[in-house]
């Protein structure tokens, strides 16, 4: 595993790289002299060339792949675009959910940007994009009133996970978007984080699935 800069590799090979982005790090350079720092920027001094893929937002944590060459971008995007990327993502969110556990279940609710709060998205009837995210609860913290959760986005809107669990009562803990202000304060980060990656490899055609837990 090679570690840059708070950054681990899980894996490399000549085609792709899967890292591990801690929250609070960038994707992808920002604008102004103090958003340079981000996860490109730390890779390419590693491996030159390197290539974004697929974004996470600024406060979430988890697994990113990125490419070695254009070749493997372009086969990976295409992959994203199609749907054949598998991504799983744990959760810790306010309030006991009324689930089975190991169930799952859908929140079918379209978004919309919200254009007087930007970059903020809200739920819209009329105007917003068909946006699916199944969910499972995996337990719950009685003493915290909180459940873990995992979410599967089948869809792949601008905070649609943070979104539609507002949504539904249920907000992510240390959400400051989207989360009331007790909510935000029950943890010193957004408990969001993208667990699972499983796809093709781009060049031998092999499945590959990687996991990184959230860790509390």
């Amino acid at each position: 595993m090679t570690l840059l800069a708070d950054v681990q590799a899980v894996h490399e090979d000549a085609d792709l790289l899967v890292l591990q982005k801690p929250a609070g790090l960038l994707c992808v350079p920002g604008r102004g002299p103090d958003k340079q720092d981000c996860l490109s920027a730390r890779a390419q001094q590693h491996w030159r060339g390197a290539l974004i893929v697929h974004r996470l937002d600024q406060a979430t944590s988890g697994l990113v792949l990125m490419a070695r060459h254009i070749d493997a971008q372009r086969s990976l995007s295409h992959a994203f675009a199609e749907r054949q990327v598998h991504k799983r993502y744990q959760a810790v969110v306010w309030g006991l959910l009324a689930a089975q556990v190991d169930a799952w279940n859908e929140i079918n609710l379209p978004i919309a940007a919200d254009w007087e709060r930007r970059p903020l998205r809200i739920i819209d009837q009329t105007h917003g994009k068909p946006s699916l995210t199944r969910w499972r609860l995996l337990g719950h913290h009685y003493a915290a009133g909180t459940s873990r959760i995992e979410l599967e986005p089948v869809t792949g809107r601008t905070h649609q996970l943070r979104v539609h669990m507002a949504a539904i009562g249920h907000p992510i803990l240390g959400d400051a978007l989207y989360a009331p202000a007790e909510v935000q304060a029950m943890a010193p980060r957004l408990l969001l984080h993208a667990s699972h990656l499983a796809f093709a490899h781009p060049t031998t055609g092999e499945r590959t699935a990687f996991d990184w837990q959230l860790a509390l």
